[in-house]
């Protein structure tokens, strides 16, 4: 059963994904693009597309991997903030980092229960089959 906490986070990072979404598209097309008139660099918002159904749907192995995959963002993000010599790009660069730290933290707190559970049976799983092998 779905906490009401749970819910906020599922909430959270459902609206974080699609708005790191729409900020890489309108980063690399309109706000700062690379090149005038935008850049091929708005392809990197291709890949956050794919888990968008999954994430939506809560689907507890895209959540996982996509809480990895995301880091690559962070990574990005951190890097053109510091980086990058316009100013508006550098603090797309670093709300890009921020909207990413958003996803990632709603995604491990909406887990973490299902977490606690896989642990608790598998915890259980071992002390029967070491009962079972004792007797």
């Amino acid at each position: 059963m779905e906490t009401a906490m749970q819910r906020y986070f599922h909430w959270g990072a459902i609206g974080s994904l699609v708005i790191l979404i729409v900020w890489c598209v309108l980063w690399e097309m309109a706000l700062a693009p690379l090149k005038p008139g935008g850049s091929w660099l708005v392809l990197k918002a291709a890949p956050l597309l794919l888990p968008l159904y999954g994430v939506f749907k809560r689907d507890i192995y895209t959540l996982q991997w996509t809480s990895m995959m995301i880091l690559l963002y962070f990574a990005e993000g951190v890097v053109r903030g510091w980086s990058d010599t316009g100013n508006v790009s550098a603090w797309l660069g670093w709300g890009e980092a921020a909207l990413v730290c958003v996803y990632f933290v709603c995604a491990v707190l909406y887990l973490r229960p299902y977490k606690k559970a896989a642990r608790k049976m598998a915890k259980e799983l071992l002390d029967k089959v070491k009962i079972t092998t004792i007797k």
